[in-house]
C-alpha cells in the first residue's frame, strides 16, 4: 500500500537510478526515428529556471515519442565554453598568486581538462534531479576527440571554398580578458555619460567650424572624414572641402552619407571607422583610410599617427586630456547629459572596445542564402511562427562571422604560416608542412595561428558532429535532420542560423524540421528576473521545497506559445497539489481493490457512469495528443488536469462510490475494472509531464517492475465516446454545478438541504431526475429531487436546458440582508473598476509604467470584472425570489 502522504525525495533518486539504470532512456523503440538535440549548456554552468522550462519541454517530447513507440533520441552533451571556463581556471589559480602564463600553453590547457573531470558535471547531475532522460551513453562534449575532428574538417572545407578568410574589420574586443567576443557576450548596459560637442575648423574659411558631437571624444584622435547627410542644405556648399583635425593636424574630407542624421545633434558627425562599427561601414563606403589608435589594453598606442602627449594614456585618461585640450582652444562647443548604453563584457565587466584587427571570418551572407531559402520554402519551420520574420531579418543582414578568439582554451585554429606570412590551412601539422614544401621546393618552419575558435563555430555543427560525422555512422543516417529543436529566442541568431548555414552546407539538408522558440521565464508580476533586482528564482530550491513534478507541471502548463511565464511559489505549490490529488485518489483506488483486469476491453463495459468515464478518458487522450504535436504544451497540460482532477477525481470517484460500496457484485466488479484502467491511461497521460508521481503510482497499481519509460501512450478510440452516455452524465454534472454555484452565491448555509425543482422537464430529464435522485442528494445537498408544474414563492430560478432549476430558499436564507451584502459587493467592485479605468486611460501611464505593472492591472481589471458580472447575476436571482 502507499504511504499516507506523498514524499518525492523517497521517490526521485530511486526512481531516476533505476531509469537510468535499465538502458530504457536508449532508442530502442520500432517506431519511425524522432531525434531532439539537447542545447548543450555551458560545463561552467549549473542549472536556472530558464534551463529547467528549457529541458522540461524537451523531456515532454522525448518521453511522450518514446511511449509512442518511436526510436526516439534526445542527444545531449555539453560546451566547452572557451572564455567562461578558461576563466574560472583562472581564478583558482589567481587565488595561488599564479596565472596561465606560469605554466604555458599545453601545461594550462592540461589544468582545464582536470577542472572539467572533477567539476564539469554539475549542470548534467542537475539535470538528472530535472527528470531529463536523454541517452547518457551517448553525452558528447565539443572538445571531445570525435567533435574536435569534426572542427577542423569542416573549418578546412570551408577555406578551400573560399567560404572562411582571414581578414582585418572590426571586432568586440575586452581590453580585459584581450579577445574578441561575440554580441551575445555583450551587455548594453544603461549608464549616463556625456555629449561633448566639438568644433572642427573648415580648411581655407577662418572662424568657420563645423559641430560634430561624440559620446566618446578620444577617438577623434583616428578620425578620418566628417559625414553630413547630402541632401542637408546647411552643408551641401562644404561637402568634398575637409577640416582640419584639432590636436592632431590631420587634413581630412567632409562626406555625403545617408548615415548622417539632420534631425541628431548637429546633423554632422565624426567618422573613425577603426573604432565605430557604423563608421566602419561609412569608411568603406568612401575608401577612407583606418586609423587604429587603441592597443589591446585600450590604450592610446605608442605611434607616430598620435600625438606624443596621448601616447600609453588609458583611454578614459585621453578623453580628459582630449576635452581639456579642446577647451583651452575654445574649440569645445558645450558639454550636455546624455543617457546611454554602455556595451560592456558579459564576464569581464569592463567596456567593450570596437577594435580593428585581424581575425578568421566566415563568409556567413553567402552561406545564409540557403539557410534563408530553408525556411521560406517550409523546410524548417518556426514555432510560434511570428520568429521567423526575426530570423529573416537577422538573415538577410547578416555580417561576416568573426570565429577567432584570442584565448587558449577552444579549438585551436588549424592554420601554420611561414616566415613570410604563408598562411596554410590543413587538417594537421604534417599536411600543412607538406604544403608549404610544394610551395617552396624545401622543408620550411612553420608557426601555428595561436587563436582558438568561437565556441558558436564547434555548437554549429552540433546536430550532425554528435552523431558521428565526418565518419558515416549508422546514427546520422537514423536521425538526420532531427525532428525540433526546442531554445529561446535569444540564440535564434547565434546558434540556431549557425547551425542552419552550417547543416546545409555540410550535409547538404536542414539540421531540424521544426523550431519551437520557448517563452522567456519572469517572476509572477511579470518582472524580467535578474540578481540585482533580487527576483531570481532557483529551480532546485523549488524543487527541494514541492517536488520535481511540481516544477515540472507548473513550467509545462505555462508555456503558452508567445506568452511569458509568471512564475512564483504559489504557483509550483498548486502543482505540487495537483500531485498529491493524483496519490489520494490512487490511494482511494488501492483501497477499494481496483486493480487491473487482465484482457479488460472498455468497449464493453455496460453502466451508464462506466461508459460516460471511458469515452471522457478517450476525449482527454486526443486533446492531450492534439496538444502535444502543435506543441501547444500548455493546452496539453490543462485537458489533462481537468481531466484528472475534475472528471476523473471530482466526479468519477464520486459517482463511483456507491457502486464500490454497494452489494450489486457485478456492477461492483465492473466499477473496479474500469476504475483500474482509467487510472492506468491518466497516469500514461501525465507520465510525460510528472515522471515521478506517476511512475510510483502505476508501479503501486501494476504491482511489477513495469515502467511508464516504456508502457505505450494511450491510443483510445473515439468509438469508446458512447454519446447517450455522455449526454445523460453530462446533464446531471451540469445540473449538481448549477445548484452547488446558486448555493454558494446565495450564502445558503452548508447543512441546510432545500429541495430541488424541476419545471418544464422533458422526459427524458425526468427519467434522470429519478435514476441519480441518491446521487443527487448526496453532492448537491438537496432533500429530494422532483418535478413541479410551476416555481413556488421565495424561490431562485436557474435554467438547465428546456427546464428551470428551481431551488426554493425564502427560509434558508435572509433574503434582505443577501441583497443588500451583494449590493455593497457590486458597489465596491465597480468603484475599484472605475479606478482602474482611469489608470488604463491615462495614455501617459500605460506609456511610461513597465509593461509588466499595465499587464498585471488589466489582468486585475479583467478578474474584476467577472466578478461583479457574477454578484450581478446573484442578485437577479435573489430579485425572482
Amino acid at each position: 500500500m502507499l504511504d499516507k502522504t506523498f514524499d518525492p525525495a523517497a521517490v526521485e533518486r530511486k526512481r531516476y537510478e533505476r531509469w537510468e539504470a535499465s538502458g530504457a532512456f536508449k532508442p530502442t523503440g520500432e517506431g519511425a526515428p524522432f531525434s531532439v538535440m539537447m542545447p548543450p549548456p555551458n560545463v561552467t554552468g549549473s542549472l536556472h529556471i530558464g534551463h529547467a522550462l528549457n529541458m522540461t519541454l524537451q523531456d515532454v517530447l522525448t518521453r511522450w515519442r518514446r511511449m509512442q513507440g518511436r526510436k526516439t533520441l534526445w542527444q545531449p552533451g555539453t560546451d566547452h565554453a572557451g572564455i567562461a571556463t578558461q576563466m574560472v581556471v583562472e581564478r583558482q589559480l589567481a587565488a595561488q598568486n599564479m596565472t596561465r602564463h606560469n605554466f604555458g600553453r599545453d601545461e594550462f590547457i592540461d589544468k582545464v581538462w582536470e577542472w572539467k573531470a572533477e567539476s564539469g558535471g554539475t549542470i548534467t547531475r542537475q539535470l538528472r534531479r530535472l527528470g531529463a532522460s536523454p541517452d547518457w551513453s551517448r553525452e558528447r562534449f565539443t572538445m571531445d576527440e570525435g567533435l574536435s575532428r569534426a572542427v577542423v574538417k569542416v573549418f578546412v572545407q570551408l577555406h578551400r571554398d573560399g567560404l572562411l578568410y582571414r581578414d582585418k574589420r572590426l571586432v568586440n574586443w575586452d581590453p580585459k580578458l584581450h579577445t574578441a567576443i561575440s554580441d551575445l557576450e555583450v551587455e548594453q548596459r544603461p549608464t549616463k555619460g556625456n555629449l561633448w560637442h566639438l568644433r572642427y575648423p573648415i580648411e581655407g574659411e577662418s572662424d568657420r567650424y563645423i559641430v560634430v558631437a561624440t559620446t566618446r571624444p578620444e577617438t577623434m584622435l583616428g578620425d578620418v572624414a566628417v559625414a553630413v547627410h547630402p541632401d542637408d542644405e546647411r552643408y551641401k556648399d562644404i561637402i568634398g572641402k575637409h577640416v582640419i583635425l584639432p590636436l592632431v593636424g590631420r587634413r581630412i574630407p567632409i562626406v555625403g552619407d545617408e548615415y548622417a542624421d539632420p534631425e541628431t545633434g548637429s546633423g554632422a558627425v565624426k567618422i573613425t571607422p577603426a573604432h565605430d562599427f557604423n563608421d566602419f561601414e561609412v569608411g568603406k563606403r568612401h575608401s577612407l583610410p583606418l586609423i587604429n589608435v587603441m592597443d589591446r589594453n585600450a590604450a592610446i598606442i605608442d605611434d607616430e599617427s598620435v600625438p606624443e602627449r596621448f601616447r600609453g594614456l588609458d583611454r578614459y585618461d585621453a578623453r580628459k586630456k582630449v576635452v581639456a585640450e579642446f577647451e583651452e582652444l575654445g574649440l569645445l562647443d558645450k558639454v550636455e547629459p546624455h543617457d546611454q548604453t554602455l556595451p560592456t563584457g558579459d564576464r569581464s565587466g569592463v567596456a567593450v572596445e570596437p577594435w580593428l584587427t585581424d581575425q578568421w571570418y566566415v563568409d556567413a551572407p553567402k552561406l545564409a542564402i540557403e539557410a534563408t531559402r530553408a525556411v521560406e520554402d517550409g523546410r524548417t519551420k518556426f514555432v510560434p511562427s511570428n520568429w521567423t520574420k526575426t530570423y529573416y531579418e537577422w538573415m538577410r543582414n547578416i555580417q561576416p562571422w568573426c570565429v577567432s578568439r584570442q584565448i587558449w582554451w577552444g579549438h585551436r585554429i588549424p592554420a601554420w604560416y611561414d616566415v613570410d606570412g604563408n598562411v596554410f590551412v590543413e587538417e594537421t601539422e604534417d599536411e600543412a608542412l607538406a604544403a608549404a614544401r610544394a610551395l617552396h621546393g624545401r622543408d620550411v618552419e612553420l608557426k601555428r595561428d595561436d587563436d582558438v575558435l568561437d565556441t558558436w563555430f564547434s555548437s554549429g555543427l552540433w546536430p550532425f558532429s554528435t552523431l558521428g560525422w565526418p565518419d558515416k555512422t549508422k546514427e546520422l543516417e537514423t536521425f538526420y535532420p532531427t525532428d525540433v529543436l526546442i531554445t529561446g529566442f535569444d540564440i535564434i541568431f547565434f546558434w540556431v542560423a549557425r547551425m542552419m548555414m552550417m547543416g546545409l552546407y555540410v550535409m547538404k539538408e536542414v539540421p531540424f524540421r521544426t523550431v519551437y522558440i520557448h517563452a522567456l521565464v519572469r517572476d509572477e508580476r511579470g518582472q524580467k528576473m535578474s540578481k540585482s533586482k533580487g527576483n531570481v528564482i532557483d529551480p532546485l530550491s523549488l524543487v527541494d521545497k514541492f517536488g520535481t513534478d511540481a516544477l515540472r507541471y507548473t513550467l509545462v502548463s505555462m508555456a503558452g506559445q508567445g506568452r511569458d511565464v509568471k512564475l512564483g511559489e504559489s504557483r509550483v505549490e498548486g502543482g505540487r497539489n495537483f500531485a498529491t490529488k493524483l496519490w489520494n485518489a490512487t490511494r482511494f483506488c488501492l483501497m477499494n481493490e481496483c486493480r487491473p483486469v487482465a484482457g479488460f476491453d472498455p468497449s464493453k463495459v455496460q453502466g451508464t457512469t462506466a461508459k460516460w468515464i471511458v469515452g471522457e478518458t478517450a476525449l482527454a487522450a486526443a486533446r492531450a495528443s492534439q496538444a502535444l504535436e502543435e506543441f501547444r504544451f500548455d493546452q496539453a497540460a490543462l485537458a489533462l488536469y481537468q481531466f484528472a482532477w475534475g472528471t476523473f477525481c471530482d466526479w468519477w470517484l464520486e459517482l463511483a462510490k456507491p457502486m464500490l460500496a454497494g452489494d450489486d457484485v457485478a456492477a461492483r466488479d465492473e466499477t473496479r475494472a474500469v476504475t483500474a484502467w482509467v487510472l492506468q491511461q491518466l497516469l500514461a497521460l501525465l507520465n510525460p509531464v510528472m515522471p515521478f508521481v506517476t511512475e510510483e503510482l502505476y508501479d503501486a497499481l501494476v504491482g511489477t517492475e513495469s515502467t511508464l519509460l516504456t508502457a505505450p501512450w494511450p491510443v483510445v478510440s473515439d468509438r469508446l465516446v458512447d454519446q447517450a452516455a455522455k449526454t445523460e452524465i453530462d446533464w446531471l454534472i451540469r445540473l449538481i454545478e448549477l445548484v452547488r454555484s446558486a448555493r454558494s452565491d446565495m450564502n445558503v448555509p452548508v447543512s441546510a438541504k432545500p429541495p430541488l425543482l424541476l419545471v418544464g422537464a422533458n422526459d427524458a430529464a425526468r427519467v434522470r431526475l429519478d435514476r441519480y435522485q441518491p446521487i443527487l442528494q448526496r453532492l448537491a445537498r438537496i432533500s429530494e429531487a422532483t418535478v413541479a408544474a410551476a416555481v413556488p414563492a421565495g424561490s431562485i430560478q436557474l435554467v438547465l436546458d428546456e427546464a428551470t432549476v428551481v431551488l426554493p430558499i425564502a427560509d434558508l436564507i435572509d433574503v434582505a440582508a443577501e441583497r443588500v451584502r451583494l449590493e455593497k459587493e457590486v458597489s465596491k467592485l465597480v468603484a475599484e473598476i472605475g479606478k482602474m479605468d482611469q489608470k488604463l486611460g491615462n495614455a501617459s501611464f500605460v506609456e511610461r509604467a513597465p509593461e509588466e505593472v499595465v499587464d498585471e492591472l488589466r489582468e486585475r481589471r479583467s478578474d474584476a470584472d467577472a466578478a461583479r458580472s457574477k454578484l450581478e447575476d446573484a442578485l437577479k436571482m435573489l430579485a425572482a425570489a
